[in-house]
């Protein structure tokens, strides 16, 4: 698997940590706190992410997902408090609740002593990488970014956001590194695709946030764990093969 590889590029978000739900529970916190028609039981991550892929392409996407809240609940709030609204409940989660999948920093820090250089490439906005990478203690205590990766991507480093390829080129690129020498983790089908549009080779972790995307996920994956630590000992495995 790592046969050749010098670059090991992981998606955050559902990938390396566990933060998915937490956004989904940010979302239902704001819905409530707007709210002026009865809750629905749709799907809130999926509502989310349905209308930010269809904002994509605007200046502001989230100011766009506001709007829509506002309109489908009702609500009084101008969308620009809405907005200011999520930021402050996320703020909160950010800081304190997100945290690594189970093991994930074993095998960052294992990688990292192994010489593998270790990037990070996701749709997340520069402002929650930021509290992750500054205040997050559970991510500070067990693997600061600072220490294990060597590029950081955000949603801002790039025009076009996954299924696009474009941050893989440009991690490519920055490390004069050839795609057959790296190798991605992911979590989503919009992740995988971005990872086959580029020609590298990935890894998914299985979040069960994908699992309506189970199938077309596994068919276009070269790898697929349930767990961090499946990877760790295939991994350790591999290595010590070879030695």
């Amino acid at each position: 698997m790592l046969k050749n590889k010098k670059v090991i590029i992981f998606d955050l978000d559902g990938t390396l940590i566990d933060s998915v739900g937490v956004w989904n529970k940010i979302d239902e916190e704001l819905i409530n706190k707007i709210r002026k028609v009865k809750f629905d039981n749709i799907d809130i991550g999926k509502q989310r992410d349905t209308k930010l892929k269809e904002y994509r392409n605007l200046e502001d996407s989230y100011l766009a997902y506001c709007e829509f809240l506002k309109e489908k609940y009702k609500s009084d709030m101008p969308k620009e408090e809405i907005k200011k609204l999520r930021y402050e409940i996320a703020d909160m989660y950010l800081k304190e609740v997100v945290d690594y999948k189970p093991n994930a920093e074993k095998l960052l820090k294992y990688l990292k002593q192994k010489g593998y250089t270790l990037c990070i490439a996701s749709t997340t906005g520069e402002n929650a990488i930021e509290k992750y990478k500054n205040y997050n203690k559970n991510i500070i205590n067990k693997a600061p970014f600072q220490e294990i990766f060597t590029l950081i991507y955000s949603k801002g480093a790039v025009k076009n956001i996954k299924p696009d390829p474009e941050v893989h080129y440009k991690i490519l690129k920055e490390l004069n590194v050839q795609k057959e020498e790296c190798i991605i983790v992911e979590d989503s089908l919009i992740g995988v695709e971005a990872a086959k549009n580029s020609g590298i080779e990935v890894i998914t972790i299985y979040d069960k946030y994908s699992d309506s995307d189970r199938e077309e996920i596994d068919s276009l994956s070269d790898y697929k764990f349930k767990e961090f630590k499946e990877i760790l000992e295939y991994i350790k495995h591999e290595i010590e093969e070879k030695a």
